[in-house]
């Protein structure tokens, strides 16, 4: 299992806008992942109800997750993306 730990670089948090970003750059990986706060239970990181639902606070750590063949490549990219607190999704993703 392939496993990223951030911390979340929106000051606001993994709120509206930044959570449909990184929901957005998940399923563009086309790869399965869930998302956790550290310590907890994992969710569905495509979904933006479940990834609201987390009520991820900017600076808070976060644990990206997946076992899916192409998942060490995706999960850099979502990592570099929450870590920075991108406004738009890169091209990259």
């Amino acid at each position: 299992m392939a496993e990223r730990r951030v911390n979340v670089g929106w000051a606001e948090g993994l709120h509206a806008r930044p959570a449909s970003i990184f929901v957005r750059a998940t399923t563009a990986s086309g790869v399965p992942v869930t998302i956790a706060k550290a310590g907890g239970d994992p969710v569905n990181a495509a979904s933006m109800l479940a990834v609201l639902g987390l009520g991820a606070q900017g600076g808070e750590e976060i644990v990206l997750s997946s076992d899916a063949e192409g998942a060490e490549a995706a999960l850099d990219r979502l990592a570099k993306l929450v870590a920075e607190g991108l406004d738009e999704l890169p091209e990259t993703v």
